[in-house]
């Protein structure tokens, strides 16, 4: 018979029948237990970073290889002579805006000297109208102050006769005039009183 007439017979493998009862014609050898389906776990380690040690070295300071090259003295030079003619420029311009004004003094040390006393003046409230109490910035006089001192203290044995004596008129009023705000400050608050200062009395703007 060939292959293709062959019949077509379905064998039923069932162990059992619809009632429940083993078939008589079942295989006889034990079913295989039914494994439980395996899983392969997939892992990646993921190294996390160690916390920097509490002895790591700090950052070294900035060193001079780190800090800005200065200016050449080429570069220097030009911006001084470009300053300058801009500044003259500006000067022409307003001059010509207000006739008969008077050009405008050249800078000097004693107009820098100047210039820092009139601001040290303002901060320590001298220059409140009459009849208004002084608003007095104590740390900001204290820092122009300052700043005199250290003028002085750098161009020591450069000055004249005129700019010195300036400068140490200046400290002097100054330095005074600061011991004087300061001392009435603590006497004030010394005395702790509920009601407002009378006027007159300096208050600090902070």
């Amino acid at each position: 018979m060939s292959e293709q007439n062959k019949p077509f017979v379905v064998t039923d493998r069932r162990k059992f029948t619809l009632d429940g009862e083993i078939r008589p014609d079942a295989d006889p050898s034990p079913e295989p237990e039914p494994r439980e389906p395996e899983f392969v776990e997939s892992a990646t380690l993921i190294e996390t970073p160690e916390p920097p040690s509490a002895t790591a070295e700090e950052p070294a300071e900035p060193t001079d290889d780190d800090m800005l090259p200065a200016p050449t003295s080429e570069q220097i030079e030009r911006s001084r002579a470009a300053y300058e003619a801009t500044a003259e420029r500006l000067d022409t311009a307003i001059r010509a805006a207000n006739p008969g004004m008077e050009h405008p003094p050249a800078m000097s040390f004693e107009t820098l000297i100047q210039s820092v006393y009139m601001s040290a003046i303002v901060q320590l409230g001298g220059a409140t109208p009459e009849g208004q109490k002084p608003q007095v910035d104590i740390m900001g006089a204290r820092q122009s102050i300052d700043m005199l001192g250290v003028l002085g203290d750098k161009a020591k044995g450069n000055l004249t006769s005129n700019e010195q004596r300036m400068l140490d008129s200046a400290l002097f009023e100054l330095r005074m005039a600061f011991l004087e705000i300061t001392q009435a400050l603590a006497r004030s608050a010394a005395a702790k009183s509920p009601n407002p200062p009378a006027p007159g009395k300096p208050s600090i703007v902070r």
